[in-house]
Protein backbone atom coordinates (compact mmCIF):
# COMPACT_ATOMS: atom_id res chain seq x y z
CA UNK A 1 0.00 0.00 0.00
CA UNK A 2 2.11 2.49 -1.39
CA UNK A 3 1.69 6.48 -1.38
CA UNK A 4 -0.41 6.52 2.09
CA UNK A 5 -0.52 10.01 3.89
CA UNK A 6 -0.63 9.64 7.69
CA UNK A 7 -3.42 11.94 8.80
CA UNK A 8 -3.66 11.23 12.16
CA UNK A 9 -3.66 8.31 15.45
CA UNK A 10 -7.33 6.51 16.66
CA UNK A 11 -8.92 8.18 19.49
CA UNK A 12 -11.92 5.78 19.64
CA UNK A 13 -13.44 3.24 17.88
CA UNK A 14 -16.64 0.73 17.13
CA UNK A 15 -17.57 -1.52 14.75
CA UNK A 16 -19.46 0.89 12.82
CA UNK A 17 -16.84 3.88 13.22
CA UNK A 18 -13.89 5.64 14.65
CA UNK A 19 -12.52 8.56 15.76
CA UNK A 20 -9.47 10.09 15.01
CA UNK A 21 -7.82 12.79 15.86
CA UNK A 22 -4.51 14.68 14.64
CA UNK A 23 -2.52 18.26 15.15
CA UNK A 24 -4.38 21.45 13.22
CA UNK A 25 -0.93 21.55 11.08
CA UNK A 26 -1.93 18.24 9.60
CA UNK A 27 -5.24 19.17 8.93
CA UNK A 28 -5.38 20.14 5.04
CA UNK A 29 -4.46 16.72 4.46
CA UNK A 30 -7.99 14.91 5.32
CA UNK A 31 -11.21 16.16 3.96
CA UNK A 32 -14.90 15.66 4.10
CA UNK A 33 -15.69 12.47 2.31
CA UNK A 34 -12.43 10.91 2.00
CA UNK A 35 -11.72 7.37 2.09
CA UNK A 36 -9.24 6.48 4.91
CA UNK A 37 -7.66 3.21 6.08
CA UNK A 38 -6.66 1.87 9.87
CA UNK A 39 -3.79 -0.50 9.12
CA UNK A 40 -3.98 -2.62 11.88
CA UNK A 41 -1.55 -5.63 11.05
CA UNK A 42 0.21 -6.59 8.00
CA UNK A 43 -2.95 -8.23 6.65
CA UNK A 44 -5.73 -6.32 8.01
CA UNK A 45 -7.09 -3.00 7.45
CA UNK A 46 -9.99 -0.78 8.38
CA UNK A 47 -11.77 1.36 5.50
CA UNK A 48 -14.09 4.21 6.68
CA UNK A 49 -15.34 7.81 5.07
CA UNK A 50 -14.80 10.64 7.05
CA UNK A 51 -18.28 12.41 7.33
CA UNK A 52 -17.12 15.08 10.33
CA UNK A 53 -14.33 17.21 10.91
CA UNK A 54 -14.73 19.16 14.02
CA UNK A 55 -12.28 21.75 16.33
CA UNK A 56 -13.69 21.22 19.98
CA UNK A 57 -12.66 24.58 21.89
CA UNK A 58 -10.50 24.97 25.26
CA UNK A 59 -10.01 27.50 27.64
CA UNK A 60 -7.39 29.08 25.86
CA UNK A 61 -9.24 29.98 22.87
CA UNK A 62 -12.13 31.15 24.69
CA UNK A 63 -10.12 33.67 26.59
CA UNK A 64 -8.37 34.46 23.30
CA UNK A 65 -11.45 35.29 21.68
CA UNK A 66 -12.93 37.39 24.30
CA UNK A 67 -9.50 39.13 24.50
CA UNK A 68 -10.03 41.26 21.38
CA UNK A 69 -7.91 42.11 18.74
CA UNK A 70 -5.33 38.94 18.54
CA UNK A 71 -2.22 38.92 16.76
CA UNK A 72 -1.13 37.23 14.07
CA UNK A 73 1.76 35.51 16.74
CA UNK A 74 -0.80 34.43 19.25
CA UNK A 75 -2.74 33.22 16.58
CA UNK A 76 -0.52 31.03 14.51
CA UNK A 77 1.20 29.91 18.14
CA UNK A 78 -1.97 28.93 19.23
CA UNK A 79 -2.30 27.13 15.90
CA UNK A 80 0.87 25.28 15.82
CA UNK A 81 1.08 24.10 19.74
CA UNK A 82 -2.67 23.58 20.08
CA UNK A 83 -3.00 20.63 22.67
CA UNK A 84 -6.91 19.62 22.00
CA UNK A 85 -6.65 17.52 18.83
CA UNK A 86 -8.75 18.23 15.38
CA UNK A 87 -11.13 15.28 15.78
CA UNK A 88 -12.45 13.47 12.06
CA UNK A 89 -15.58 11.06 12.42
CA UNK A 90 -15.41 7.90 10.11
CA UNK A 91 -17.83 5.60 8.94
CA UNK A 92 -17.00 1.98 8.80
CA UNK A 93 -17.38 0.93 5.09
CA UNK A 94 -15.69 -2.55 4.71
CA UNK A 95 -11.99 -4.04 5.65
CA UNK A 96 -8.89 -6.11 3.87
CA UNK A 97 -7.68 -8.94 5.51
CA UNK A 98 -5.17 -11.53 3.43
CA UNK A 99 -5.47 -9.33 0.92
CA UNK A 100 -9.14 -9.54 0.00
CA UNK A 101 -11.54 -6.51 0.35
CA UNK A 102 -15.07 -7.05 1.85
CA UNK A 103 -17.57 -4.36 2.44
CA UNK A 104 -18.98 -5.84 5.54
CA UNK A 105 -18.62 -4.35 8.82
CA UNK A 106 -14.99 -5.23 10.17
CA UNK A 107 -14.19 -7.91 12.65
CA UNK A 108 -12.89 -5.63 15.15
CA UNK A 109 -12.52 -2.10 15.40
CA UNK A 110 -8.29 -0.51 15.00
CA UNK A 111 -7.10 0.54 18.91
CA UNK A 112 -6.68 3.42 20.28
CA UNK A 113 -3.48 5.17 18.78
CA UNK A 114 -3.21 3.43 15.84
CA UNK A 115 -2.38 5.35 12.88
CA UNK A 116 -4.93 6.37 10.69
CA UNK A 117 -3.91 7.28 6.67
CA UNK A 118 -5.42 8.76 3.64
CA UNK A 119 -5.91 6.58 0.79
CA UNK A 120 -3.97 6.78 -2.41
CA UNK A 121 -5.69 7.21 -5.90
CA UNK A 122 -5.05 3.48 -6.47
CA UNK A 123 -6.06 1.87 -3.01
CA UNK A 124 -9.39 4.46 -3.85
CA UNK A 125 -9.76 3.00 -6.83
CA UNK A 126 -9.32 -0.83 -5.82
CA UNK A 127 -11.28 -0.36 -2.38
CA UNK A 128 -14.42 1.11 -4.67
CA UNK A 129 -14.38 -1.34 -7.52
CA UNK A 130 -13.67 -4.17 -5.39
CA UNK A 131 -17.33 -5.84 -5.43
CA UNK A 132 -20.91 -4.62 -6.32
CA UNK A 133 -21.02 -1.31 -4.18
CA UNK A 134 -21.84 -3.46 -1.27
CA UNK A 135 -20.78 -0.47 1.40
CA UNK A 136 -23.09 1.65 0.01
CA UNK A 137 -25.60 -0.11 2.46
CA UNK A 138 -23.42 1.49 5.48
CA UNK A 139 -23.57 5.01 4.28
CA UNK A 140 -27.60 5.18 3.47
CA UNK A 141 -28.44 3.20 6.57
CA UNK A 142 -26.21 5.96 8.99
CA UNK A 143 -27.58 7.68 11.21
CA UNK A 144 -26.82 11.30 12.11
CA UNK A 145 -24.79 11.78 8.86
CA UNK A 146 -25.23 14.23 5.98
CA UNK A 147 -25.85 10.90 3.61
CA UNK A 148 -26.38 13.37 0.21
CA UNK A 149 -23.50 15.12 0.94
CA UNK A 150 -21.38 12.70 2.36
CA UNK A 151 -21.85 10.30 -1.11
CA UNK A 152 -20.85 13.10 -3.41
CA UNK A 153 -17.86 13.88 -1.50
CA UNK A 154 -16.66 10.28 -1.58
CA UNK A 155 -18.07 9.70 -5.17
CA UNK A 156 -16.26 13.02 -6.69
CA UNK A 157 -12.69 11.18 -5.19
CA UNK A 158 -13.39 7.62 -6.44
CA UNK A 159 -14.52 8.94 -9.67
CA UNK A 160 -11.15 10.43 -10.46
CA UNK A 161 -9.45 7.28 -8.57
CA UNK A 162 -10.85 5.48 -11.16
CA UNK A 163 -10.47 7.03 -14.18
CA UNK A 164 -6.42 7.00 -13.38
CA UNK A 165 -7.38 3.71 -13.10
CA UNK A 166 -8.77 3.34 -16.54
CA UNK A 167 -12.55 2.21 -14.95
CA UNK A 168 -14.31 4.65 -17.03
CA UNK A 169 -17.37 3.15 -16.10
CA UNK A 170 -17.36 3.02 -12.40
CA UNK A 171 -18.74 6.62 -12.06
CA UNK A 172 -22.15 5.64 -14.20
CA UNK A 173 -22.57 1.99 -12.69
CA UNK A 174 -22.24 3.86 -9.19
CA UNK A 175 -25.15 6.53 -9.48
CA UNK A 176 -27.56 3.52 -11.27
CA UNK A 177 -26.54 1.11 -7.80
CA UNK A 178 -27.63 4.27 -5.55
CA UNK A 179 -30.63 4.90 -7.72
CA UNK A 180 -31.71 1.17 -7.46
CA UNK A 181 -31.10 1.20 -3.68
CA UNK A 182 -33.17 4.53 -3.49
CA UNK A 183 -35.99 3.87 -5.40
CA UNK A 184 -38.67 2.90 -2.93
CA UNK A 185 -36.98 6.33 -0.22
CA UNK A 186 -37.75 9.20 -2.82
CA UNK A 187 -36.60 12.14 -0.43
CA UNK A 188 -33.55 10.32 0.34
CA UNK A 189 -32.79 9.90 -3.34
CA UNK A 190 -33.33 13.40 -4.20
CA UNK A 191 -30.89 14.30 -1.66
CA UNK A 192 -28.76 12.70 -3.08
CA UNK A 193 -28.87 13.09 -6.72
CA UNK A 194 -29.17 17.05 -5.64
CA UNK A 195 -25.49 16.18 -3.93
CA UNK A 196 -24.47 14.46 -6.43
CA UNK A 197 -25.44 17.21 -9.27
CA UNK A 198 -22.93 19.65 -7.72
CA UNK A 199 -19.94 17.58 -8.41
CA UNK A 200 -20.52 15.89 -12.12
Amino acid sequence: MTNSIQIGHLLSAGTTGFVAGCSVSQLETPAFGALVRAPLDKDYSVYGLIYDIHIDDDGLVRQLVTAGNISPEVMHDNRERRIVPVEMSVLAVGYEQGGKISHLLPPRPPLSLDVITLCSDSEVARFTSAGKFGYFRHILQAKDIPIGEVLAAHLQQARQANQKAKNEKWFESAAQELITLLRDDYPTLMSVLGALGEVV
